[in-house]
């Protein structure tokens, strides 16, 4: 296991630049050494330390260079002691890995465990910057410490772990140019993966950027096509989406006839965003819409492709087309949507992966994030496996959840309700002028 650094760490984000990071410490380390005017320099330590100061130290007749000490900072139990420990899966009435999407800043390494001091049996990540084009390539170093990191905390890459793709990527690009530099940035994920041990890798598909789905469509399974034939065994999971504007995903349709025009389907699945499937109008918020809206994946995509979950309530209402995340049970779709999955036995041994917020106020009036908020939705959604839910405890905890997300439904309510207003004012007008537009045009004919 790498060396843990007493220094504070950073604070996680899903924009976080894993590699960039990386080379600012190497900067840093580099200026430090150049102030020195000591010639000769200590070896180099492994991981992102500093070097320590040099001095001068006469001894007799010799001069000889030693670092200096210096008192190690004791390390706090935040930064050190686990906010949950992880359960046995084993010990679960059903083997569900819930865990989050955590960061990978200074190294993919460090996910794994970011995602072990939460408590997590899975967890996401970026293998990389996802907000620019060109990362360096993964380093030895690096991968062999994730796959070490990986035994030493008995996760298995391979089946439950579940990187992210870059938002910058859309395969369904038109543009010759920037569809090449999309497949470059996509496959060099998918070779990471294979780099490291990593089975599943989770991408949104793209948006038609204006163009016919269809072909759109077909530029996204061609694309697949061509990575699947240029690496060996990752499977490329297309996830849902809210279904804003162009964006390609929202219906099951959509990822039935991607999923068509794969040749290797071994190598081609799903991960199903609860937020995104309920803002597009896949309701799961009672058993019965739940079983209503799984048979009709199976009926349309298939379950066999379901390979893993993101699990998200949902801040806007139902059908709205937002993607706005909310903590489990404090959104709209409510903890019962959330016992439905949990107790599903279809859903056993996937990746389940939270991507809830968990940004508060500090002291200070900054925005900092807090972990627990993911350690205690990992304990809550575990505990959901088996719960009866029309005990007290289970309506106590449902009712708990709403009330704490109440302010914020409203808020989101009134402002999808303006929006509907304005829209179907706006239709209203369209329709009309369009009525007066024929009416002066049936006069013209009948005065002609």
């Amino acid at each position: 296991m790498a060396r843990i650094s007493p220094r504070k760490r950073q604070v996680v984000s899903y924009n976080e630049d894993s590699d960039e990071a990386t080379a600012k410490a190497d900067r840093s380390s580099s200026t430090s050494s150049k102030k020195s005017k000591s010639a000769p320099l200590p070896s180099k330590n492994t991981g992102k330390r500093k070097l320590e100061s040099v001095a001068e130290v006469e001894q007799g007749s010799q001069d000889t260079i030693q670092p200096k000490r210096r008192k190690p900072k004791a390390k706090t139990e935040e930064s050190t002691m686990p906010l949950a420990e992880r359960t046995p899966v084993s010990s679960l009435k059903k083997l569900m890995y819930i865990g989050a999407h955590v960061s990978a800043a200074g190294g993919v390494q460090n996910a794994v465990s970011n995602a072990a001091h939460i408590g997590a049996n899975s967890f996401a990540l970026f293998l990389k910057s996802q907000r620019k084009w060109d990362n360096p390539p993964l380093s030895t170093e690096i991968r062999d410490l994730f796959i070490n990191n990986c035994k030493e905390h008995k996760y298995s890459a391979a089946e439950h772990t579940l990187p992210h793709g870059s938002y910058l990527v859309n395969l369904a690009q038109a543009d010759e140019s920037k569809a090449s530099q999309a497949y470059k940035g996509f496959l060099d994920d998918l070779e990471r993966c294979e780099q490291l041990g990593i089975k599943l890798y989770n991408f949104h598909p793209g948006s038609t950027g204006g163009e016919a789905r269809p072909a759109a469509i077909a530029r996204i399974a061609a694309q697949l096509n061509k990575s699947h034939k240029a690496t060996k065994s990752v499977i490329t999971v297309l996830e849902n989406m809210a279904g804003a504007g162009n964006v390609i995903g929202s219906t099951w349709e959509d990822l039935r006839d991607i999923i068509a025009l794969v040749e290797q389907k071994d190598r081609v699945g799903v991960c199903i965003d609860t937020c995104h499937a309920f803002a597009a109008g896949h309701d799961l918020r009672t058993p019965d819409a739940f079983n209503k809206t799984m048979a009709a994946f199976d009926e349309i995509v298939g379950c066999k492709y379901l390979k893993a979950f993101h699990l998200n309530d949902s801040k806007a209402p139902f059908n709205s087309n937002r993607d706005l995340h909310a903590n489990i049970g404090t959104g709209f779709l409510g903890l019962r949507a959330f016992h439905s999955i949990m107790n599903h036995d279809g859903f056993r041994n996937m990746p389940m992966v939270l991507e809830t917020p968990i940004d508060k106020k500090g002291p200070d009036g900054k925005t900092v994030e807090d972990k627990q908020i993911w350690a205690d939705e990992i304990k809550l959604l575990e505990s959901l496996i088996g719960m009866d839910p029309e005990s007290d405890e289970f309506n106590e905890k449902a009712e708990a959840l709403q009330a704490k997300g109440a302010s914020e439904r409203s808020r989101i309510q009134d402002q999808v309700d303006k929006k509907t207003a304005k829209d179907a004012k706006k239709g209203s007008k369209a329709k009309a002028g369009t009525k007066r537009k024929k009416k002066s045009q049936g006069s013209d004919e009948e005065s002609d």
